[in-house]
């Protein structure tokens, strides 16, 4: 049995699509439904069922979830342990989307370039979806938005960047008071299911404000171009370059101090892949210094 085939298997029972499990993974949607067929063949049964436009696990597929994924952790496991004397084997990353976008390029070139044998699946999903992964042992390691809560002592936390809260507006507003253009232009909210979003509505809360929310979304990438469109103002972290190119945004510090979204790597302590995690996270640091501007 392909141990492939079960992952393929987790994400589609997750997501209840073919289609959006063929776009996470980079393959077609036939190479998922194969994948599925093959893994069905193997166990003898279905494993899925269609519901309208959806997919769902069968009875035997449920009853599989969670021992495949203590099979597929164990797997893991061995791999990083037969391979202790080099670096070498895979780590399953999950991140955020500006980390992507924003910190992980640089490293994983230098990861790539000096260790050819360290393979990284790339998981991307909010803080809240990784953070469980993590818990779940599906991903080995995660960069996200610290927890607004306390972190487990089985898990290690290190900071890779703060980011300040700031208000994005269309360009003509360059030199504005934030918190008038909060009460009078209409608002693109950061969605507070996100924890950064929650930093944002903490902030609107503490000063009394209550701006007219117009939208709500999930991507501070979408939220900006609404914003260079000329349809509100945002409060947004100072999320790591690049933005998306041909912004005509203003961008202002807020008039109150506020604690920024930390964004860091989170991994368990006790991981096989902690050699693979410490290999990736020492390349990020490093880029994160080459980043910043020298005295």
């Amino acid at each position: 049995m392909e141990t492939r085939f079960l992952d393929t298997f987790l994400l589609v029972a997750e997501l209840g699509s073919l289609a959006e499990a063929s776009r996470r993974l980079g393959i077609t949607p036939a190479a998922v439904a194969q994948r599925m067929q093959a893994l069905e063949d193997d166990v003898g049964v279905p494993l899925l069922t269609r519901v309208g436009r959806r997919v769902r696990p069968t009875d035997t597929g449920h009853a599989i979830i969670e021992k495949s994924r203590r099979i597929l952790a164990e797997v893991r496991d061995l791999r990083s342990l037969a391979n202790a004397d080099l670096p070498s084997g895979e780590l399953r990353l999950g991140a955020i989307t500006t980390a992507l976008t924003g910190l992980l390029p640089a490293a994983l070139h230098e990861v790539f370039a000096s260790m050819p044998h360290v393979e990284v699946f790339l998981l991307p999903g909010p803080s809240t979806d990784l953070y469980q992964r993590l818990i779940d042992r599906d991903i080995d390691a995660a960069i996200l938005v610290k927890p607004p809560f306390s972190i487990p002592k089985t898990l290690e936390w290190e900071l890779l960047r703060a980011e300040r809260l700031v208000l994005v507006a269309p360009a003509d507003c360059q030199g504005e008071n934030p918190h008038t253009l909060l009460k009078t232009r209409p608002f693109i909210r950061y969605d507070r299911n996100n924890w950064g979003g929650r930093l944002a509505d903490e902030y609107l809360q503490r000063q009394g404000l209550k701006p007219a929310e117009r939208l709500e979304l999930d991507s501070l990438e979408a939220i900006s171009v609404m914003v260079a469109n000329g349809l509100g103002v945002s409060l947004v972290p100072d999320w790591a370059r690049p933005w998306p190119e041909g912004l005509n945004l203003a961008v202002l510090e807020l008039p109150v101090p506020f604690p920024p979204r930390e964004v860091g790597m989170l991994w368990p302590r006790s991981s096989p892949s902690r050699r693979l995690t410490g290999i990736v996270l020492d390349a990020l640091k490093r880029s994160q210094t080459a980043l910043r501007p020298q005295p």
